[in-house]
């Protein structure tokens, strides 16, 4: 057990009697009354994400986590196949445990396996990935009014919005937490 207080980003608690990650804490102290701490939750079985409100004195249950390097290799009818870079040894996880991640997977993609008392339960993602853009509108000429966007679709079948001089084959750096554009990749 631990104090609400010290909720950070990344930890694993019990909600409920169920796993959930806390994606964002913040500490809040109001004029009057007492301290509370605002978070969003996932649920690591749903993957479903929850905005709950701990009074900073509330007790939680913080669950035992491990988290272990892992290369995306591909996948099948029988799930997503990742490989541990030191043993070699195959992990297959299901299309519920890696959720929206699928969005974003491309061969040889490093995630984070997140095991929660010694049981798989999904994928953390790195916070941004390059993918390669492989249908796209063009843009209009004369089109120039400022931040207009399109729509594209890259390698993985994700379609989001893009600034117009983006075209089919550039590489673009997405945001994995909010599926958005972030700028045209180097590489």
């Amino acid at each position: 057990m631990a104090s609400a207080n010290n909720l950070r980003k990344g930890m694993v608690i019990y909600f409920r009697d169920v796993p959930h990650e806390v994606l964002d804490a913040n500490h809040r102290t109001p004029g009057k009354g007492q301290a509370v701490v605002q978070t969003l939750l996932r649920n690591l079985r749903t993957q479903k994400t929850t905005q709950q409100r701990f009074n900073s004195t509330e007790s939680v249950d913080v669950a035992v986590t491990e988290r272990t390097k892992v290369e995306y290799s591909y996948s099948d009818g029988s799930g997503f196949h990742f490989m541990d870079p030191e043993t070699y040894e195959t992990i297959t996880l299901n299309d519920e445990m890696v959720g929206d991640a699928k969005q974003f997977l491309t061969e040889n993609l490093a995630v984070m396996l997140l095991k929660v008392d010694g049981g798989i339960m999904g994928i953390d993602l790195p916070s941004t990935v390059d993918l390669k853009v492989t249908v796209s509108a063009e843009g209009l000429k004369g089109d120039s009014a400022s931040n207009v966007q399109k729509p594209a679709t890259v390698e993985t079948g994700l379609t989001l919005n893009v600034p117009l001089f983006i075209k089919e084959g550039d590489v673009i750096t997405i945001n994995t937490t909010t599926g958005e554009y972030m700028g045209r990749s180097n590489s």
